[in-house]
This record gives C-alpha cells, structure tokens and sequence, in this order.
C-alpha cells in the first residue's frame, strides 16, 4: 500500500463545497488508475501495522454527508456499527477501496466520485443523481474468513483471482504451497492434487477444503487449526509437534473441474461409485475420517436421487447409497458428531427398515447423547432383527443401569429440593408463630390497659358522694391526666 499523508486540519470538519478542495489537496488517490474517484485523508492514524484483505470481515463507523455538509446517514447515531467482507462487492465500491487502504484504530476522510458511490441513480430522498458524497470512517476491527463452521480455516486473500468459476470436489489443482509453524518455514514446493485426496500429496485437509472457495491466481492465507492441519500427531517429517496451528500460503496456479452430477449419465456415476466408496474405505482404515466422508458423500450426491433403468441397476444404486450412509454413520461415530450419525441411520432405516448395523450405530449415537431410553429401544430392535447379537444385550444393559443411576440422580435432586422446601416451610412457619404471638401479646396488653382505665374511671366515681363537686380538671391536671 501506498503511504498515506495525514492530518488534522479544522477545515476538514465538512462545513460545505470547500472541503472538495481541501480533501483532493491533502489526500491521496486510492483508485487503482488513478482517476481522483476516491481521495483519502486520514484524520487519526491507527495503531496496527497490518491491514485488512479482500475478503475479511471488517467493522467499521461511519458518517456520510453530502459536498453541502447535510449528514445522510451516521452508524454512531444509531449505536450500531456496520460489519461486511472487504472486496467483494457488498458494498460501494469507494469502501471496497478504502478500508483495504486502513489501519486498525484509523478515522479517514473518503471524497467519493459519483462512480465510486451511488452513481447516476442516487438514493431516492438522501443522494441526489451524480451527486460526490463524502464519508468520514472508523475501522474498529477485522478479521478473516471463516470457511467452516468450527473456525478450523481462516482465510485471508492477498491477491484475487480471476473470474468466478472454483474448483469442486475431484477436480485436478496445480498449486504452490509454502507452508509455516511458528513463523519457520516447514514446506515450500508445487504440488497437484487431487480436490478432496489432497492428503495423498502430503497436504492438509484444511488447504483441501479450501480449493473449492478459490479461484485460478488467488494467493491466500490459510490459517489451520490442528484438526485439519497435522492433528494430534503432527508431522514428524516437518518437526511438527502434536496439535499445533499452522499457516499456509496457497496460490492457486491451475485447475481443471471434475464433472458435475448433473453432467455424467447413470452409468458413468455407477461404473464411479465403486472406485470412491473404495477410497474412502482407505481413508477410514488410516483414521483419516474427514478425507472418508468426503468421498462418502461424493456417492450420495451422484445416487441419491437416481431411479435407474431396470430393476437390476435400481437395486445396485440403492445399495451403494445405503453403504454410503451407513459408512458416513461410522464415520460421524469416530469424529464424536452425534447428529449426523442420527441422520445418516435414519436414510438407511427409510431404504431398509429393518437394519440391524442402522438401529446399533444409531443407539449407539444416542447413548452418547444420553438418551438412554431411545438408545436402549434401539438395541432391542437390534434383538428382534438378529437375536444373537450379543454386543447389543450388552449395550441394553448398559443402557439399563444409566437410566437407574439417572433415576437415582433425580431422586437425590429432587429430595434435596424438598428437604429445602421443608426447611424453608419450617422457617416461614416458626416466622409466622412468632409473628402471631407478637400479635396476641400486643392485643392482651391493650385490653389489660383498657380494663383498668376502666376499673380506676369506676373507683373515682364511687369515691365522690351524690352533689359534691368533683375536683377541677384544670387545678389537678396532673392527677387525673391520661396516662
């Protein structure tokens, strides 16, 4: 990236046309020909070296204001910031261009052409037709892109590639590696591949995974967590210890596409199938599940939806398709993903309801799960398929004591709770009683006073005879006062 004048010049603060002049005097041109469309000045410098890249998730602040100075649109005002992938086209082109320019931390100043902004149209109510707009920014963070669910693959493009069309699973790659572990570079060669049995050439399923997102020319960054770089073992040839992240810069230099389901006829996909389903029986005896289940798949998305064109050949897709599912079981099994061994159990069991490896690796599942009830009807419809089965007994018995210890677990839950209920209770009640007696001691006493003011009034009034005065309230205030 060019280097980027900066200031703090007051007169940037957008009070009107002449702030056009000021920003194309002090800024720089970011457009990659040059055409002034957007002009960057940057206010307060960030405090990061590195910058953004096509692709990265990046948040930002910004204001937008027209060349008059009337604010349009403002994130600060709606507490809010805003999040998108730099350089792919989801936003104005001007911020494609500007945020890959920042630094984490930096506010800039963008002068924006029409063609770099909202263009002949406008925006009906805020932008006039052809009008320049000016938007002062914040880039508040960013980072790479995920590409699969679990984080395991970050990527970051450095260079793009060209056009749209991405390599799929089976299609031949040429490509350059350099990969590294803690900065020291352990590989560096050109390699062909494969897509999807990359790991045949040494590469780590996390580049595999990432052919099928790239285009011819892109050179990224991939960032692999130990589950799809080297794993637990690490990798000895590389002095790779067990369960350490590592960085690979790929350029993809060539690649020729597979063809797709929808390109090969039914007898081309079953003369296929057999060669993958044996691949992928290959990668599950060496513990490479993830390479497995890929070629597992690659099965069920020629099949699954294929009739055939006679009984014989229906009946040999369907088989290929049930192994494939029941393989994909065992598969998920290993890997510790539960529900889609739930899933796969269930397509076999809609194919053949009365699969006996189905129902186990299924119960199997959900005893991990500890759905201990589900699990044991499993294994019991494993019994009525094939009673001797004797690692199915074994499983229902297992299955039995979780739900007596789980039984026992509640009842122990459930007595705590009411022994605290009971002691609250006890508490409230003693709290209550003490109340109450508070209350009737309180009554008692007003009602003692009461009879002995009237006890007294009656003593006074006897003590006095018929017609003799009584004493004057006023000169023995104190001994008739109310006490």
């Amino acid at each position: 990236m060019p280097s980027v004048k900066m200031t703090t010049d007051q007169d940037l603060l957008m009070d009107g046309p002449a702030a056009t002049s000021v920003i194309a005097a002090k800024g720089i041109d970011l457009t990659p020909n040059k055409d002034q469309g957007v002009i960057k000045v940057v206010q307060c410098p960030g405090f990061d070296v590195d910058r953004p890249m096509i692709g990265d998730r990046v948040t930002v602040h910004y204001t937008g204001r027209l060349l008059t100075g009337k604010k349009f649109d403002c994130s600060r005002e709606r507490k809010e910031p805003f999040s998108f992938n730099a350089g792919k086209g989801q936003v104005l082109k001007s911020w494609d261009i500007g945020v890959l320019s920042m630094q984490r931390g930096e506010v800039c100043t963008l002068l924006c052409k029409p063609e770099y902004a909202y263009g002949s149209a406008g925006n009906p109510d805020k932008i006039p037709p052809n009008a320049s707009v000016v938007f002062e920014m914040e880039l508040l963070s960013f980072e790479g892109e995920s590409l699969t669910d679990d984080g395991g693959v970050v990527r970051r493009i450095k260079i793009k590639g060209e056009g749209y069309s991405q390599p799929n699973d089976g299609a031949s790659v040429d490509v350059y590696l350099e990969g590294r572990c803690d900065g020291r570079l352990f590989d560096s060669r050109n390699v062909s591949f494969i897509v999807g049995e990359a790991e045949d050439k040494g590469v780590p399923l996390g580049v595999d995974r990432a052919m099928d997102k790239m285009q011819k020319g892109e050179c990224c960054l991939l960032y692999l967590k130990p589950k799809y770089g080297f794993g637990s073992k690490g990798k000895a040839e590389y002095k790779i210890g067990p369960d350490r992240d590592i960085v690979y810069e790929v350029t993809l230099k060539d690649f020729r596409r597979a063809k797709e389901s929808w390109e090969m006829d039914i007898y081309e996909k079953v003369n296929l199938a057999p060669g993958v389903k044996n691949k992928g029986n290959q990668y599950f005896k060496t513990g490479q599940y993830h390479q497995a289940v890929i070629q597992y798949q690659r099965i069920i998305s020629w099949l699954e939806m294929e009739c055939g064109t006679g009984i014989e050949q229906h009946q040999r897709i369907q088989e290929f398709v049930l192994t494939a599912h029941l393989n994909l079981a065992l598969c998920f099994l290993r890997l510790k993903d539960f529900s889609h061994v739930v899933d796969n159990c269930n397509k076999v069991l809609e194919l053949d309801e009365n699969n006996e490896k189905a129902f186990y690796r299924r119960g199997e599942a959900r005893l991990y799960r500890n759905e201990f009830g589900l699990a044991k009807e499993d294994f019991q419809k494993v019994l009525q398929v094939n009673p001797a089965n004797q690692a199915a007994r074994a499983q229902i018995l297992i299955c039995q004591n979780k739900i007596k210890e789980h039984h026992e677990q509640d009842k122990k839950i459930y007595a705590n709770m009411f022994q605290k209920f009971a002691e609250q209770d006890a508490k409230t009640g003693k709290t209550k009683r003490r109340r109450d007696d508070i209350v009737r001691t309180t009554m008692n006493g007003e009602l003692s006073i009461k009879r002995r003011r009237r006890s007294q009034d009656a003593n006074v009034a006897l003590t006095f005879k018929k017609g003799e005065e009584k004493p004057s309230c006023h000169g023995n205030r104190g001994r008739n006062e109310v006490q």
